[in-house]
Formats: C-alpha cells, structure tokens, sequence
C-alpha cells in the first residue's frame, strides 16, 4: 500500500476525521476526538530508528501490547512507534515490504482498540455501521 491508498482506508473507518495539530508534515486520525494512527514522510533523522523511516511514508498503529512485539519480530518494516508509547504503538514504514491486507488488519485493529475505550454510546453509535 502506498500512502494515498493507507489514508483512503483510515478515512473511510466510521467517523473516522484528519487532522494535523503538529503542522501539515503529519496527518493525525482520529474517532470520536481519539487518535487511531498518524501518517507522515520520514526524513531519516528520526531518533532511535537507525534511518528506517527515512524517504518512506510511515504510520503510527494501536497494538496489543505482545501482538505489537510479534509483528516487530516479524516484519522488518515495524518498529516501536515513534514519538509514541512503544508498548502500545508501532510504527509502519510503508516500504513495500508488507503485504496490503497486514496492513489493513493492523488499521483495522487500531481503529477498534480505539473505539473499544470509547464510552458504550458512543461505540454503538460506531459498531452499528461495521
């Protein structure tokens, strides 16, 4: 997936709004006012990636915590999130190293951690729809 295709697929979750409260460079979505992934261009002087990110559009992604440390011995492409709690947060370098349905899976399952603390009206409002 490239990045057009991953903020298609985040935009089209239920309620799903952009926003970009750290500049235009990153695109921050959220449901119900609760962030559920950012998207920006790594520049490849992000501290603690060792150059990953660099020239590559990357996306921050809610985890269970052990499925966050499993996906990372799995894929190269993930990291612990960037600027982000790295116990709950993983960052995806959309290097197309990734098959497009992992990446889906991995909105899919942000989106809902999200939504899962919402307060009970709010989630139904939500899973109505899916």
């Amino acid at each position: 997936m490239d990045h057009a295709q991953v903020k298609r697929y985040l935009l089209d979750k239920i309620e799903a709004c952009i926003y970009h409260p750290f500049g235009p460079d990153v695109s921050v979505f959220k449901v119900k006012n609760k962030m559920f992934a950012t998207l920006s261009l790594g520049k490849g002087n992000e501290k603690g990636t060792n150059g990953k990110m660099a020239g590559h559009y990357c996306i921050n992604l809610k985890c269970d915590r052990d499925e966050a440390v499993i996906l990372r011995d799995i894929f190269p492409a993930i990291i612990p999130g960037y600027h982000m709690n790295k116990s709950q947060w993983n960052t995806v370098i959309l290097d197309g190293s990734i098959p497009q349905g992992e990446i889906e899976r991995m909105i899919d399952n942000s989106y809902l951690l999200v939504v899962s603390k919402l307060p009970k009206k709010e989630q139904e409002s939500i899973l109505l729809h899916l």
